[in-house]
């Protein structure tokens, strides 16, 4: 099965955004991946609502929503309101996280669940029965760009097995350093979804760039 591939708009050019949105609705990329960033949760800004809602006016793809922020469980209605297809939270931002997993199901949107490089797989038992898929980050979350975390593919594995053991249909999505090699070692590992930033919208023909990562 081809992996499931989201470029990161974290690394389009918003000078041109309204372009770059539309390469990725006439590509074979299936979701739209935004990372919202804090500043509190990770040492950066990205963008909010506004923007957002411009975003979702003009995509094809489902949204698959990202946020690196404290206290994810009070944008729910926000997030919703985009017509968002998947709310992505961190492990390490929810103490409640069951409560905010189910909220997010109750919403009519499919949770997820981000781990940072640093925490364990094993911490994810008592939740992946719950959640539609896990994101692993193979960097270290606030900047795109970064280099990618070897350690990642053998979390794909052990996250896999995970997975299998517990009879969960958890789907595995991998966001950090993504490129034809890093990607073609994720999905043999497992991996069924991968973001990708700079490998796409630096590409000097983004859509054959998705394609190739669609062929992995």
């Amino acid at each position: 099965m081809k992996p499931i591939i989201a470029p990161s708009i974290l690394s389009a050019d918003f000078g041109y955004l309204a372009k770059d949105i539309e390469m990725v609705n006439r590509s074979e990329a299936e979701w739209v991946h935004i990372d919202i960033m804090d500043g509190v949760f990770v040492p950066n800004i990205s963008f909010g609502f506004p923007v957002l809602k411009y975003v979702a006016k003009l995509s094809k793809k489902p949204l698959d929503v990202h946020l690196m922020i404290v206290n994810p469980e009070k944008f729910i209605p926000e997030v919703k309101a985009l017509g968002a297809h998947t709310m992505n939270v961190h492990y390490e931002a929810c103490p409640h996280l069951h409560r905010v997993v189910q909220q997010i199901r109750e919403a009519g949107m499919q949770p997820a669940v981000t781990i940072n490089p640093a925490t364990p797989v094993a911490l994810l038992q008592d939740i992946i029965q719950d959640v539609y898929m896990v994101l692993i980050m193979s960097v270290n979350p606030g900047f795109g760009g970064q280099k990618f975390i070897e350690h990642s593919v053998g979390k794909v594995r052990e996250l896999r097995a995970l997975i299998e053991r517990t009879g969960s249909k958890a789907l595995i999505e991998v966001d950090g350093g993504v490129n034809l090699e890093t990607g073609a070692r994720l999905v043999e590992a497992g991996a069924d979804a991968l973001v990708a930033g700079n490998a796409v919208f630096g590409a000097q023909d983004p859509v054959e760039m998705i394609r190739q990562l669609h062929e992995l």
